[in-house]
């Protein structure tokens, strides 16, 4: 039994102790300076799991440039998914697998990377629908400290997907609705396939809350306000019809998420203490700067709220001036102003 900070109990493989593997391929020992954890959530994939680790495990081991290591956190299977995960934890090396007794992926990348002593951790489906050529792209920005989150995208400029209408549109228009009621800047809010530098990420678990599906938007809701850097990589993603996902249910829990994160954005709780990146500075020793404007920037999400509370108003009065005039054929309900 390990402990976290989260007040949840999981169990590593008996009596292993996994070291980083060192860099793949041509890479020499000391080219990746960062260490990188690459978690793989399972919940019931003692069919996916095999296929999975040995195809992830054999890409790092032929060219990835930075020490790594794979854990499985199974959480509350109940098949043979952890009895799959220990013996190919024995079998690869640089392998891992923890077990916990509660269910929910954002349960299990929160205990699991909040107890990380990797400089990088990042995550993936078991499924492998995003592209493992994605990967370097992924971690790099994270490595050389340029960025603070990457993410995958399957609707950014460049993304290829292969996936039915229904979910492309479930998709595009829950994505839609995040930037329309939050302003946010990223493309792709559940995707697979993200990556983080441990440093500013320990901060953002603290105030997360979702230990299901909406992790993932959550998280990426806390880096934007906190004004983090989210690198976006363009991704292959092709679907598995194999999915534990329930659209319905998941989509409600969503969107009750987005209120939740809207007025704790609004309360001031979603501020969290970070380390800044140093101010922007001129690389050339002989530049000549323009003087300082002075002007306040007015964020995207005050300009999204006046324009909301613009866009309510003109609504109102409309409705108002309808049902006065009689021939509305609106609901009595929807009149009273």
């Amino acid at each position: 039994m390990s402990p976290n900070p989260h007040g949840t109990a999981f169990t590593h493989s008996p009596g292993r102790t996994v070291a980083f593997q060192p860099p793949g391929g041509h890479a020499r020992a000391g080219s990746g300076t960062a260490s990188v954890e690459i978690v793989v959530p399972v919940y019931n994939e003692e069919r996916a799991l095999p296929g999975c680790l040995r195809t992830l495990h054999a890409r790092l081991t032929e060219g990835f440039p930075f020490p790594w290591r794979i854990t499985v956190a199974d959480n509350a299977s109940t098949d043979g998914t952890l009895t799959v995960a220990r013996s190919l934890a024995e079998e690869l090396p640089g392998v891992d697998a923890v077990h916990l007794e509660r269910k929910g992926r954002g349960l299990a990348l929160r205990i699991v990377w909040g107890c990380s002593d990797a400089d990088i951790v990042a995550y993936m489906d078991v499924d492998l629908s995003t592209g493992l050529d994605g990967l370097l792209p992924l971690v790099a920005p994270l490595a050389t400290g340029h960025s603070d989150i990457a993410i995958g995208s399957r609707l950014a400029l460049g993304a290829r997907t292969v996936r039915g209408p229904r979910r492309e549109f479930v998709s595009r228009c829950y994505n839609g609705i995040i930037r329309l009621t939050h302003g946010v800047r990223f493309t792709d809010a559940q995707c697979g396939f993200k990556a983080a530098r441990t440093e500013v990420l320990r901060s953002l678990l603290k105030v997360t809350r979702d230990d299901a599906w909406f992790f993932d938007t959550e998280l990426l809701l806390l880096a934007e306000h906190n004004g983090l850097r989210v690198h976006e990589v363009p991704v292959d993603w092709v679907e598995d019809v194999d999915t534990r996902v329930d659209v319905v249910s998941t989509a409600t829990d969503d969107l009750k998420g987005l209120w939740r994160m809207a007025r704790l954005k609004a309360s001031g709780a979603a501020r969290v203490e970070l380390p800044r990146r140093p101010a922007p500075a001129a690389e050339h020793p002989d530049a000549i700067l323009a003087p300082p404007t002075g002007r306040g920037v007015l964020s995207w999400e005050v300009g999204c709220f006046i324009a909301i509370g613009i866009a309510s108003t003109i609504g109102q009065r409309c409705c108002t001036g309808c049902c006065a005039a009689g021939g509305s054929p609106l609901p009595p309900t929807w009149c009273r102003c």
